[in-house]
C-alpha cells in the first residue's frame, strides 16, 4: 500500500510503499477513505512538540473509512462499513487504569510506548490497522462526505472535557481558548449538549463576532486585555448567571496568568476541566490558591483525550442535527501531496478549518 512514513524528525515526509498491516485477533482493518492533519503537526514532525514517537512510522490519528477485515470478536461490524477510527488506544489488562497511546501520533509513558510498538502507524496510507473496540459505525454517508467527518476527531476533545464534566442542559459554560480550532469546537460541542449560555473570551475580535453569528445570542464573547484581575471580571459579567463550568483548551505558548484569570471565574461548588497544554513547554506550571479551591469546593478534572464510548454518543448528536459538520471548511490534499497538506494545516489552523489527507 501507499503510505506517508515519517523516517526521522526534522525530515519530509517520504511517500512511498509500505507494507500492508496484517490483522490479529482483536483487530480491524480500515480502507482510509479521510483523515484529518492537525494544525501542528509540523511541530511533532520537527520536534518541537518533543512528542514520543518511535520512528519511522505511519503519522495520522484516527480518520474516516471503510472496514476492509474483522477479526472474531466482532460481532457488530460488516465489510464495507463505513466508521470513524478512534486513534485513543488503551491497554486492556487494566480497567481502572490503562496506559495510552494515541494512534500515529505520541503515547503517555512506558506503558503506552509498548502500546505504540504494535499500533504505531496511522492513517496516513491507504490503510491502517485498528483495535476493534476503536471502529464505530457512522452509518451511510458518501465518499464526498468523508472529508467533513474527519471533524469528529476535533470535536471529541472538548466532548471528551464537558462529559468528564457531567455537563448539564442550562448550565452556563466558559470556554478558554475559544477562538481556537479546539476551542470553537468546544463552544459547538457546549450549546449542541444543552448548555444555555458560552462564555468566550479571546483577543480576536473578528473571530468571536463570527462565533456569535455561527451560534447566536447564547454565545457571549468577551475581548481579553492581558490583565489578569480585569479579564476576570469581565468574564463573569459576560455571563447572566454564575458560571457552572470552566474548559481550558489553551495551547502550550498560552501565559498561565491568561488560563488562571479563565479558571478562577468559576462559581462555588463549580467544576474546572484542564485540557490545554499550558507548562507542556516547559516553563512555570498553573498555581492557584489553596483557600479558593478548598472553601469554594472547586472540583479541578484533568481530561486527556475521552472515553471509550464518547464517539458513539458524539455521532448521535450529528445524527441529531444538534451538532453541525457543515460548519468545517475543508480543504483535502491527495496522498501524495502529504507535506503540502502538513503545511497548509499549520498556516490555516483558526477555529472551523479542517485540512485532510484523502489517500
Amino acid at each position: 500500500m501507499k503510505a506517508a512514513v515519517l523516517k526521522s524528525f526534522g525530515s519530509p515526509l517520504v511517500i512511498e510503499n509500505a507494507p500492508e498491516p496484517v490483522l490479529g485477533t482483536g483487530e480491524v482493518i480500515v480502507d482510509v477513505v479521510a483523515t484529518r492533519v492537525l494544525s501542528y503537526m509540523n511541530e511533532v514532525f520537527d520536534g518541537t512538540r518533543n512528542y514520543a514517537l518511535e520512528l519511522p512510522m505511519i503519522p495520522g490519528p484516527g480518520g474516516i473509512g471503510r472496514v476492509r477485515a474483522i477479526g472474531p470478536d466482532a460481532t457488530r461490524l460488516a465489510i464495507g462499513d463505513w466508521v470513524f477510527c478512534d486513534p485513543t488506544v488503551r491497554s486492556r489488562d487494566d480497567a481502572v487504569a490503562p496506559d495510552i497511546a494515541l494512534q500515529g501520533l505520541t503515547a503517555a509513558g512506558p506503558g503506552g510506548m509498548r502500546l505504540q510498538q504494535h499500533f504505531r502507524h496511522g492513517s496516513f496510507a491507504e490503510q491502517m490497522r485498528v483495535p476493534t473496540e476503536n471502529v464505530t459505525r457512522l452509518g451511510a454517508i458518501t465518499p464526498e462526505a468523508a472529508a467533513q467527518w474527519c471533524a469528529l476527531g476535533t470535536l471529541l476533545v472538548p466532548y471528551g472535557g464537558f462529559l468528564a464534566a457531567n455537563l448539564r442542559p442550562g448550565e452556563t459554560v466558559l470556554v478558554s481558548g475559544a477562538t481556537g480550532n479546539f476551542g470553537s469546537a468546544a463552544v459547538s460541542v457546549a450549546l449542541a449538549m444543552g448548555a444555555a449560555c458560552v462564555v468566550a473570551p479571546g483577543r480576536n475580535e473578528t473571530i468571536l463576532a463570527d462565533l456569535v453569528r455561527r451560534f447566536g445570542s447564547r454565545v457571549k464573547p468577551v475581548k481579553l486585555t492581558g490583565v489578569e484581575d480585569d479579564d476576570r471580571e469581565s468574564m463573569k459579567h459576560a455571563s447572566s448567571g454564575p458560571i457552572d463550568c470552566v474548559l481550558d483548551i489553551m495551547p502550550p505558548s498560552v501565559s498561565t496568568n491568561v488560563v488562571r484569570a479563565a479558571v478562577m471565574t468559576v462559581r462555588p461548588y463549580g467544576r474546572v476541566v484542564l485540557m490545554g497544554g499550558v507548562g507542556m513547554a516547559g516553563g512555570a506550571g498553573l498555581e492557584l490558591p489553596y483557600p479558593w479551591i478548598m472553601r469554594n469546593c472547586i472540583s479541578i478534572h484533568g481530561v486527556w483525550m475521552y472515553p471509550p464510548d464518547a464517539a458513539t454518543r458524539l455521532i448521535a448528536l450529528v445524527r441529531a442535527g444538534l451538532l453541525r459538520l457543515d460548519e468545517y471548511e475543508v480543504t483535502a490534499f491527495d496522498l501524495d501531496h502529504a507535506n503540502g497538506a502538513v503545511e497548509h494545516a499549520a498556516a490555516n489552523g483558526g477555529p472551523f478549518k479542517l485540512t485532510v489527507i484523502r489517500p
